[in-house]
This record gives structure tokens, sequence and C-alpha cells, in this order.
């Protein structure tokens, strides 16, 4: 099998630009994940964010997470437990309105890189989107509009820690899944793995590498792209030694931003012969369905959202 796309985005301001884009584009077509160097975060800034979220952890999460245990008799696991996962998490706002202020026990200066780190991410996230408007052929701001509700995109950040795990043949780090959303960027641990993604029916490993931030494609960037870009199922697998940080931003669209297939890509399929038309939703209406749904297939899903538009068609603005 070919190996996990490490993509180095520096490459774009250079002769290796069109190669750079290929590698942009087989990873999007191919694998719905890939890792990007040189991608304008500092790695003295990223450093910080690290240190601060692991010393956040050890203060004020690791108890409560052993309380979790305790209380869930997840010490010792004889059966395969299958409604919850081995995580210690938390969730930070930011678009259209943060949370920050008001997330109790973080420290001011955790507060301050939090919110720096998410600007970062969101100028990160509107680059990317960009990128993939060129390969896709699509106007250069189509994405970004496409994800615009009346109050722009969401964006929030689930900052989650996997601590060592007795029993990892018993419990995942976190059940396998597709991401409901748009684009996700992720600074995961530099040392502990334990991210995997499913190709061709096999799970291959998300390799740790310092200063990378990884990047993944959610169903809506499916439905928008008619199904040239799909969002690919991943879990996090429960390690016995070494706590695993995950730091993932979810650069979403607005809760009323109505999703369809781009009619450019459709025109140039229907030239093609191909017919398939995935469906047309609100976007909140397809988290609602995520909600009770996410730890399953995401087929059933898009055809739940294509019974519904059948029934009740949705005007574009």
């Amino acid at each position: 099998m070919a190996n996990f796309p490490v993509i180095n985005l520096g490459n774009l301001n250079g002769e290796e630009r069109a190669a750079t884009m290929d590698q942009i584009k087989d990873a999007c077509e191919n694998w719905g994940f890939f890792e990007v160097l040189n991608h304008g975060i500092p790695h003295d800034f990223l450093d910080t964010v690290e240190r601060l979220t692991k010393e956040h952890d050890k203060k004020c999460m690791e108890q409560r997470f052993k309380e979790l245990v305790a209380t869930k008799a997840l010490e010792g696991l004889q059966a395969e437990v299958t409604d919850m996962d081995w995580e210690s998490t938390f969730h930070l706002r930011h678009l259209p309105q943060s949370n920050i202020p008001q997330v109790p026990d973080l420290s001011d200066e955790y507060r301050k890189v939090m919110k720096e780190f998410a600007l970062k991410l969101e100028k990160l996230a509107e680059e990317l989107l960009v990128l993939l408007c060129e390969n896709l052929g699509l106007e250069k701001g189509y994405l970004k509009k496409a994800f615009y509700g009346a109050k722009g995109p969401t964006f929030g950040t689930k900052v989650a820690n996997y601590p060592p795990c007795p029993t990892p043949d018993k419990i995942k780090g976190l059940r396998a899944h597709t991401d409901a959303g748009g684009i996700v960027l992720l600074l995961q641990d530099p040392q502990v793995s334990g991210l995997q993604l499913l190709k061709d029916g096999e799970w291959v490993d998300v390799p740790p590498l310092r200063h990378s931030i990884v990047i993944n494609l959610g169903d809506q960037l499916e439905v928008i792209t008619n199904g040239k870009y799909k969002s690919v199922e991943h879990r996090v697998i429960a390690q016995t030694d070494g706590a695993r940080m995950s730091i993932a931003s979810f650069y979403n669209p607005g809760s009323d931003a109505v999703i369809y297939p781009a009619p450019a890509l459709l025109e140039k399929e229907t030239e093609d012969g191909k017919k398939k038309v995935y469906p047309k939703f609100v976007f909140e209406d397809y988290m609602q369905l995520y909600a009770g749904m996410k730890f399953q297939a995401k087929e059933p899903r898009f055809e739940a959202m294509k019974a519904r538009e059948t029934t009740a068609p949705i005007a574009t603005a």
C-alpha cells in the first residue's frame, strides 16, 4: 500500500507547485486524509499549545477521568465495550461566537493561546479550501461561500486526551466514524500513535509527526463534491503505554447553510455519464441526524437526507 500522504505546503510557492497540487488532489480523492508541513503556524507556538494542553490535562482532567473509569467500571474489562470511548475531552467554540472566556478551569495563558491557535487554524482551513477549489475546477471562493450561513461558518475544537488503557482490546479510544462537517485540522501527539483510517478495507496508521497538522475531509465536502472527495472512516486505538494528546478543530458550515452538490461539478459529471446525485439539506438538520448515527455508516445518513429532500424540497439562496 502507498505511504500515508505527507505534503509540504512550502512547495506551493516554487517550481514544485503543480506536483504539490497533484499530491493534494490524490490525497483528497484516494485517502480523505493527509498531513501538512510548512503550514505557516510557527513550531514554537505549536510546542506551547502542546505544553499547555498537557499541563491542563494533568491538573484538571486526569483525576476526573480516573473517577469516571471507576464509576463506569471500566477497569479490568472482561467483555468488549461498544457504547463508550476511552477518552477525556472538553470543547471550545470559536465561530460564530467564542465560548473560551466561559470554559472553566483554563489558565489565562491557555485561553489566550487557544484563541490565537483558532485564528491560525481558521486561516489555514480557508487557504486549504482555496486549494481544493483550484483542484476541483471551482471558482476560488466557492467552498468558503458554500459553508457560509447567516453568521458565517461554525468552527470549534475538541481537545482530547487518551490515557494509557489496561485493556485496549476491549475498548476503543474513539470508535470508528466519519466526521460530519467540512474540513478537520488536527494537532496530534508527536510521539504516541493511535489514530487510524480505513483504506481499501485495511486500517492504516496516521503517523505522529512533530509540528505537522493532519487534515481530513468531512461528510459535507463529500456532498458538495458529489462524491469526488470522500469522508473516510477513522478511529483511535487505545494504547497501554503513554497518553495521547489530540486537538481536532472542525471548520464546518454555518448551522443554516444549505449544502448541495456544486452545479459546476454536476454538469461535468452529466457529460461523463455519471448519474448519482447527493442530497440537498440544511446543515443543522444533518447534524441532528448525525448525533444519533455518528458511529454508523454514513450512507444511510445521506439516504435519509435524500428522502427528506423528496418530501420537502429546500430552496437555494
